[in-house]
């Protein structure tokens, strides 16, 4: 979706500072970019032990802290099998997987911001 960024609505600029803060405080935290990261690169649902190993450093407290924010916001879904022991998955949603092409934006723009070459799409 463009925006007109010359826009001179003071409130059309408002909602848009408003909706962009939204955005950050959904994806803060540690942990939840590289739990999001993993999630794209997996392409399938993974396991929390699957999760945990995936993501280097975060302790299990923290890990099913971040993962309950990130269902809360509609990001990641849950779903448990119903067997002994009870197996459960984690995916992104249509919400979480809406988040791609701004994800690669902030790649680029991080690459940009370093003076570095931007590498390429896979």
């Amino acid at each position: 979706m463009k925006r007109d960024w010359q826009c001179e609505d003071p409130q059309q600029q408002l909602v848009w500072a408003a909706a962009t803060g939204e955005a950050l405080r959904v994806l803060e935290g540690k942990w939840k970019m590289v739990i999001i990261f993993q999630l794209f690169a997996a392409r399938v649902p993974l396991r929390f032990s699957e999760l945990e190993r995936r993501v280097e450093g975060v302790n299990q407290k923290m890990l099913i802290q971040q993962l309950k924010e990130l269902e809360k916001d509609g990001i990641v879904t849950r779903t448990i099998y119903p067997q002994v022991p009870p197996r459960v998955e984690y995916a992104l949603s249509e919400i979480g997987l809406a988040l791609g092409p701004s994800i690669e934006a902030l790649i680029d723009w991080t690459f940009m911001r370093r003076g570095a070459a931007v590498p390429a799409r896979a």
